[in-house]
């Protein structure tokens, strides 16, 4: 058996000013062999599909693998530079290849593409040709309809955010894959939609009663003779497009009505949840979330995280702005986005003490730049293994990267985007997070895994950037809003 493996991977955030460009991409690129000993033993969706291919003795045929995280839509070129290198490298086995292994993410845009991932699906498709099996892995936070999977032979979402079950999304889709080609099953894949949207806050997948349809969605193949998987997709309502908010996909082993009842009926449940599913209480504005975990802190036998959720590029600087009006100590605020100062910082070496302006470059409201008088503690290119739950093992390249104290806030900023998630912001630079009376951290979801059992509380803090808890704030032109806003009452 011959399988071909290739990913493109990135979370659009329609209305920021900047596009991904390929360097962005390029970043976390790999090709051919490189693939395989990258990804092999990692907690990822491709670190997935070679554990089933490695042990069934699959011939994989590693094409390339690129992901840009969550940011700006796609350069045209950019995307358009990927998909050829795809069906370049699926034309270079053609006619000898069993079936292909997609690793997506189902929410990417490009400034002329509103499913640039329906787009690359069928490319695929069409360069396999319609009798190899195509079976798709992609984030629960995709945006999907019929027309986005219609390519696909099956399609898989993860079903947990935080995202802890990547590696075992690669694991379902491969087995699935394998099991076709070997024509001990004949997948048939069906969607349905709620018309739901919800903000990322809200779609965590330990909030209730988001929580009780996740769990039937992973109890149903388990329980009902005949399907093989079901998925529920969130959704990213940051991507302004026709086919944003929540979906259900559900295979079947040769049984459409199956599927289509399953899928209705769970698209349903959620359909009539949708005011359960939003929760705004869980959200405080900046300064009484400010004032409120400050003094929590005081008492608390654990670090409070002051959750800047609304944040998009990992550099709004609206929390870090208020710490510091109010002569915050002890507090952390790891991972701020802005290769300015981490260049400024490793310049001037560790031990001195510089004038920065601190992140908020990334739009109008990220919050701007914060001018601060900080002191280099650690200066250097930084890369890590992943050691927490959420893609175990991945590699991250941190590029130039500076820890700085900041009038007793202690700052990391660095040159490639990432989102602090777990502990190795601290104990990759010799520190421990349980050391901090404050955290500050601008996950959505991600940060649950980690920091619910480790924190006395999370205090969630709404502020105006680009992902905020209110979806009415934001100015959609393709979304459809009008019917999907949970808490509007629809005739």
């Amino acid at each position: 058996m011959k399988v071909a493996i290739a990913g493109f991977s990135l979370e659009s955030v329609s209305f920021l000013p900047n596009l991904t460009t390929v360097d962005d991409f390029k970043r976390s690129e790999s090709r051919g062999c490189e693939m395989l000993e990258r990804y092999r033993g990692t907690e990822t969706v491709v670190g997935g599909f070679i554990d089933i291919c490695e042990r069934d003795g699959v011939d994989m045929v590693p094409i390339i693998r690129a992901s840009a995280g969550a940011a700006g839509p796609a350069a045209d070129d950019a995307f358009d530079h990927y998909c050829k290198l795809i069906a370049e490298g699926l034309a270079a086995h053609s006619g000898s290849l069993d079936g292909v292994l997609l690793d997506l993410h189902g929410a990417c845009t490009t400034p002329t593409r509103l499913d640039p991932d329906g787009d690359l699906v069928r490319l695929v498709r069409n360069a396999v040709g319609p009798n190899v099996a195509i079976m798709l892995a992609l984030d629960y936070h995709g945006n999907l309809d019929a027309s986005t999977i219609s390519g696909a032979t099956a399609t898989f979402g993860y079903h947990y955010s935080p995202h802890i079950d990547m590696g075992d999304t690669g694991r379902r889709a491969a087995e699935c894959l394998v099991r076709t080609v070997r024509g001990e099953i004949s997948p048939v894949t069906v969607i349905a939609r709620p018309d739901v949207m919800v903000p990322s806050i809200f779609s965590a997948t330990n909030l209730h009663p988001l929580a009780d349809f996740v769990a039937r969605s992973v109890d149903l193949p388990q329980t009902t003779p005949g399907l093989l998987d079901v998925s529920i997709f969130a959704g990213f309502s940051y991507a302004d497009v026709p086919n944003c908010g929540f979906s259900v996909v559900v295979v079947s082993d040769g049984n459409r009505d199956l599927a289509e009842r399953t899928a209705t009926d769970l698209s349903e449940s959620i359909r009539n949840a949708r005011r359960e599913l939003h929760v705004p209480g869980l959200v405080r504005n900046l300064k009484d979330g400010v004032a409120y975990g400050l003094e929590r802190a005081k008492s608390a036998k654990a670090p409070i995280v002051l959750l800047e959720h609304a944040d998009r590029m990992d550099d709004s600087t609206y929390v870090l702005r208020e710490l510091i009006r109010l002569g915050a100590k002890n507090v952390a605020v790891p991972f701020l986005w802005d290769p300015e100062s981490a260049a400024a910082a490793c310049e001037a070496g560790v031990g001195k003490t510089i004038r920065l302006e601190l992140g908020g470059r990334s739009s109008p409201r990220s919050g701007g730049p914060v001018p601060v008088e900080a002191t280099v503690l650690q200066a250097g290119e930084k890369s890590y293994s992943v050691t927490g739950p959420m893609g175990r093992g991945a590699k991250v390249d941190l590029g130039r990267t500076a820890v700085l104290d900041v009038g007793g806030i202690i700052v990391s900023v660095t040159t490639t985007q990432t989102t602090a998630l777990d502990e190795d912001p601290f104990v990759q630079f010799g520190m421990r997070p349980q050391d901090f009376a404050i955290i500050v951290l601008r996950s959505k979801t991600h940060f649950r895994a980690v920091y619910e059992p480790l924190a006395e509380e999370i205090v969630i803090i709404d502020t105006p950037d680009w992902g905020p808890a209110d979806l009415k704030t934001l100015p959609y032109h393709y979304a459809p809003t009008a019917t999907s806003y949970p808490f509007v009452d629809h005739a």
